[in-house]
């Protein structure tokens, strides 16, 4: 009997009661993204140190620095354990934290920052550096990579430079991801569907998704494929164009066909059942991504980071991870190494210094990243990355997860430079042009003209 709705949901939900028992609790959410969300809203402080360095901390000077990120319940306990950790040797060191989920964090960024009390340290994303770079509310942190304080000497060139908006080190990137699909075996094995590999393409996902709905009624799929611009942006480039144009004025691409063949696609899938429609995954992404149906068997697939895997690993251990669909009709590489996230400091903090100290450890200390366990993605660090693979402590999904990056080398393209101010509004006039296609309220010829007026105005207005 094909499943329905309601009993996935179900199933997840139960799934996410285990998990928020065994996570001492916490509900989360799924984030578009990939990222988990949780309704942990909560300031926290805790007694942290700092290194060894003329500072605070050989002063014995009380010092506070205030921490946000985002993430699921797993990395708000790591970075609690890291920032634990720290205390032990600087006790000096006061961290004021604001764990959140990926909803609405940026949107509580946002007011901080207009009101000046944005947080010391902030976790950022790639989509938003460029707005953070170029209205000033980050610090310029190319002093303390030249004055020693962060050690940027085991970091690929090309991945530091990703931080770097018009010649400002506006972020320090933490680690190194790129898109992917995670997939349950499980559920390819009982429909009877071979498990997909890396010279896969869109005509062969597209009938994957099918045969695993007609042989299971289980979601082929289980996304938002238009929560931001990061899967239009693979599919745009694997068209031979970019989303944004040289000077960020204004969209790339100029044949509107890219985007209606690209929403037509996953209306297509939506028509056939093979993946949820809009509300349907809006209920679905409540329960969280570590309860959600490919880590219950209840959806083959989701469109994730490469750090999937392992991120879910203490749910379900058996979690693949592949390379997105190859263009059935081009050579075109649509595949990037994407930095996985940030840390930047706020231009208004009076801890500038004693901040680059603590980023700097959190990249570069065997200790941290032990316990950080490539959570947040791959370490940035050469050195980092070696000795944790010759610790022998690495799980098979952390360890498939490094090899990953080298294997899918031959898959990548350039790597895009940071999003254009405005990002925010082209995210959301993407999602909503899309969006009405779903739910039957204009053609995707209509949305994909609505979309380019409406981003090219954003973009021209705000770069």
């Amino acid at each position: 009997m094909k499943k329905t709705l309601k009993k996935v949901l179900a199933l997840a939900l139960a799934g996410s009661m285990v998990l928020s028992l065994a996570a001492c609790g916490g509900s989360s959410k799924e984030a578009a993204t990939g990222e988990t969300t949780t309704d942990t809203t909560e300031t926290t402080t805790t007694d942290t140190a700092k290194t060894d360095t003329d500072t605070a901390a050989d002063t014995g000077d009380k010092v506070t620095i205030k921490i946000a990120w985002w993430g699921s319940q797993t990395r708000h306990e790591l970075t609690q354990k890291v920032l634990d950790l720290y205390t032990e040797s600087h006790p000096n060191i006061t961290f004021e934290t604001s764990p959140s989920g990926w909803d609405g964090y940026f949107d509580k960024l946002s007011t901080q920052t207009a009101s000046g009390s944005m947080p010391d340290i902030v976790q950022m994303d790639y989509l938003y550096l460029s707005t953070y770079a170029k209205n000033g509310s980050v610090a310029d942190l190319q002093e303390f990579i030249d004055d020693g304080t962060i050690d940027v000497s085991n970091i690929d060139a090309n991945l530091l430079s990703t931080g770097n908006v018009n010649d400002k080190m506006a972020a320090l990137v933490l680690s190194t991801s790129m898109l992917s699909i995670g997939y349950n075996p499980a559920v390819f094995a009982e429909a009877g569907v071979t498990e997909p590999t890396s010279d896969w393409t869109w005509s062969d996902f597209l009938d994957i998704n099918k045969q695993i709905y007609d042989k299971t009624g289980k979601y082929g799929i289980s996304i938002d494929s238009v929560a931001d611009t990061n899967l239009f942006n693979y599919w745009v480039r694997q068209n031979g164009a970019t989303l944004f144009s040289e000077d960020n004025k204004s969209l790339g691409y100029t044949d509107d066909k890219i985007f209606e063949d690209f929403v037509n696609m996953w209306s297509g899938l939506m028509d056939a059942k093979a993946m949820p429609n809009p509300d349907e995954y809006a209920q679905i992404s409540t329960l969280g991504q570590e309860a959600g149906p490919v880590v219950t068997g209840d959806a083959a697939m989701i469109l994730e980071w490469n750090n999937y895997a392992s991120k879910v690993s203490t749910v379900n251990e058996n979690i693949k991870m592949v390379t997105p669909p190859l263009s059935d009709s081009s050579q075109n590489l649509g595949l990037w190494s994407k930095p996985g996230m940030f840390f930047s400091v706020a231009e208004t903090s009076q801890v500038k210094k004693e901040a680059a100290e603590f980023i700097n450890w959190f990249i570069n200390s065997e200790e941290a990243n032990d316990v950080l366990s490539a959570e947040r993605g791959t370490p940035v660090s050469s050195v980092i990355r070696q000795h944790m693979v010759d610790g022998g402590n690495l799980t098979q999904q952390q360890t498939d997860m490094f090899n990953s990056i080298d294997a899918a080398t031959a898959l990548c393209g350039e790597t895009p430079a940071p999003d254009p101010v405005g990002m925010s509004e082209v995210n959301g006039a993407f999602t909503n042009a899309a969006n009405s296609v779903y739910y039957g309220q204009t053609s995707a010829a209509d949305a994909a003209a609505s979309f380019r007026e409406e981003a090219n105005a954003i973009l021209a207005r705000n770069n």
